[in-house]
């Protein structure tokens, strides 16, 4: 299935968009931490539309890279880095206001990150029901923050997405608690808005997805060229959204509506 991933800048300034050969799914330029070895695969044994729910669900399985013990473990060391930043800032972590900041600081951002904790069948469970349906579904407006991965500050915009379901429909709720996951991860939007759109299809197999993203960056509004009200739209289309020019304008006439 073919991908389209559009980007446009409001603002008239460049966007670093950093390396694009990154895995689908994966982080951190495509290494994935703790991932087991892939097991040898054989010949695909389905090469139509739908793949195997075990295949599937095997595949999100192996997208968790850190865990609650992980966390644990490593507050200490990562608290300590904060405090070496503290120090590098000609602050003094001993004073008053910042004696607890590293803790705060280490825990704030394990939170901020905390979609490596989760995968995508942790979320779907019994959340995907056979209805014979075929109209399309739209969710927009899903409120998304995300980290640079370049400057480790925030991304805040929203989230739309549609799709044409195959005899199969997801709890709505879901499509929102997949923004979460993926966008809680150290991020470039580019790939977040792939991801989103894969995961949905990986879950559902639609005919189609459509996913468009709008958000802000603060490494442009807070540093760098300082632009206030720029923005950044991404779009991925997938299936019948990226084949039918009318299935296509029809999900952007809904999200604009």
């Amino acid at each position: 299935m073919e991908h389209s991933n559009h980007t446009a800048f409001t603002s008239n300034d460049k966007k670093d968009t950093g390396d694009t050969t990154l895995a689908l799914n994966g982080h951190f330029d495509g290494v994935v931490i703790k991932r087991p070895p892939a097991a040898p695969q054989g010949p695909p044994a389905d090469t139509g539309s739908h793949r195997s729910a075990a295949s599937v669900t095997e595949g999100w399985r192996e997208e968790r890279t850190r865990s609650l013990e992980d966390n644990e473990e490593s507050l200490p060391s990562l608290a300590a880095a904060y405090t070496t930043i503290l120090r590098g800032l000609g602050e003094d972590p001993h004073r008053q206001g910042l004696v607890k900041t590293p803790w705060r600081a280490a825990t704030a951002m394990q939170f901020f990150t905390k979609g490596y904790q989760e995968t995508i069948i942790d979320v779907l469970n019994d959340a995907i029901f056979d209805e014979d349906h075929d109209e399309m579904v739209i969710v927009k407006d899903i409120d998304v923050f995300s980290m640079c991965e370049h400057h480790l500050v925030p991304i805040i915009g929203r989230v739309h997405i549609g799709y044409l379901p195959n005899k199969r429909v997801l709890g709505l709720s879901k499509l929102a608690r997949i923004v979460e996951i993926y966008s809680r991860r150290l991020q470039v939007q580019e790939r977040l808005t792939k991801q989103i759109a894969v995961a949905i299809t990986e879950a559902l197999q639609p005919t189609g997805v459509g996913v468009i993203i709008e958000a802000t960056h603060m490494c442009m509004v807070m540093r760098g060229v300082q632009k206030m009200n720029s923005k950044t739209i991404t779009s991925t289309m997938l299936g019948v959204f990226r084949e039918d020019p009318k299935t296509r304008d029809e999900f952007l006439t809904l999200v604009r509506s």
